[in-house]
């Protein structure tokens, strides 16, 4: 019955990863459908190869750091209660990997190739893990001394703090860095639009997100006697919330429809487990339309070239999906209980804090010591033509 046990669970986690994994062809459709068509191999190379480097950093680094385990040992050792500890890398893995994922939307169009790699290595390998390793695994004492002050651990389920604002915040600091798009603001206060190049795909990212999701909640239980079916209708409403809040919010624009349903599954991650239906309806609604409300500000008002919006999108609707979980979470309000609404801002706070810190001297550096963008003219042929040499669509074929 052992052996049962710890095959079933491996299998669990296994089908959770690869759904997961598949969440980052959304990230990457997401990507192509909204930047414009010069741009759009570069995104998915960038993805795919984000991914890859991810995976190298994470296995040989950033799983130390955030749960002091290593894989040097033998294969005999690895494989020993079926594996699981291997495929539990691997699931977490693709959670440290939708960090640069998140990144990759913000500084696109205009963001060197190579340094975007070691960026992604240093934050996944470092950055991420130190505070996956506080949130998740009670590193460093921090989450003893948040329950000693607040009465309760910071409570992030799924990742709403610990993944999506994360990287939000990181995007943000490297979007700052970096700089906007050339001729997007003019100093006469004018502002040049870019509308998608693509709704087709763009919404095709939606859609392969929203499917994958329901892995990344679902089987964040790790192992099936801890499986939840409140997690996946928690997801599934937060998601409608969302989803009709961008609608409405959005005046029927289909690039807030689409990204609607993420910001509500994004707020949703933290509390899946612990709120009710309804409190999750209500958590995912706030997220759209609070996508919808700063991807306008920080576009127009605030002018920063955030391309995807990822900074209102993870940043924001992660921070308020942590505050969330302390509020719906509560008893009073249909809750499980067991949260604490200060250990959630204490939590979420802390997040952010060593997202934009970890972010601003990785991103600072690199473009101190390499330089992190595309001179003039390479960012006005496109960076699938400057990095890549080759377009997504030729504009004519060769005859014969």
């Amino acid at each position: 019955m052992e052996t049962l046990k710890t095959s079933s669970d491996t299998l669990f986690i296994l089908l959770g990863a690869i759904m997961v994994l598949a969440m980052h062809a959304g990230f990457a459709f997401l990507e192509v459908g909204t930047v414009r068509k010069k741009n759009q191999v570069n995104a998915l190379v960038k993805i795919l190869c984000d991914f890859a480097m991810s995976t190298i950093a994470y296995f040989f680094i950033g799983y130390g750091v955030a749960y002091g385990v290593d894989f040097l040992a033998g294969a005999d050792k690895l494989t020993e209660k079926s594996g699981y500890d291997l495929v539990k890398f691997f699931f977490l893995l693709t959670f440290a990997a939708a960090v640069p994922a998140i990144i990759s939307g913000g500084i696109a169009e205009r963001a060197k190739f190579t340094p975007q790699l070691a960026a992604t290595a240093l934050i996944v390998g470092l950055v991420y893990p130190f505070f996956e390793g506080i949130a998740w695994n009670d590193r460093f004492g921090v989450q003893a001394w948040i329950e000693a002050t607040a009465g309760a651990k910071f409570h992030d389920f799924a990742g709403s703090v610990v993944v999506h604002a994360f990287g939000g915040w990181i995007a943000l600091a490297a979007v700052i860095v970096l700089g906007p798009r050339i001729g997007r603001y003019s100093k006469d206060g004018s502002i040049a639009a870019h509308p998608p190049s693509s709704i087709p795909f763009l919404a095709l990212g939606a859609w392969i997100l929203c499917v994958g999701w329901f892995g990344f909640n679902v089987m964040s239980a790790q192992t099936l006697d801890k499986i939840s079916g409140l997690v996946a209708v928690n997801s599934l409403m937060a998601m409608a919330g969302g989803t009709l809040a961008g609608l409405i919010a959005g005046r029927n624009d289909p690039g807030f429809v689409h990204n609607g349903p993420l910001a509500g599954l994004v707020a949703v991650c933290a509390g899946s487990d612990v709120m009710h239906p309804i409190g999750a309806l209500a958590t995912g609604g706030v997220a759209g339309a609070l996508f919808v409300y700063m991807f306008t500000l920080t576009q127009n008002r605030l002018k920063v070239d955030d391309v995807l919006g990822v900074w209102p999108l993870h940043g924001l609707c992660g921070a308020w999906g942590g505050i969330a979980c302390g509020i719906f979470g509560m008893k009073a309000l249909g809750g499980l209980g067991g949260v604490a609404l200060l250990s959630q801002l204490i939590g979420t706070a802390l997040g952010i804090g060593v997202a934009v810190i970890g972010g601003g001297l990785v991103y600072g550096a690199l473009k101190a010591m390499i330089g992190i963008r595309l001179d003039r003219e390479e960012e006005f042929n496109g960076s699938d033509l400057s990095i890549h040499r080759i377009t997504a669509t030729p504009e004519r074929e060769a005859g014969w």
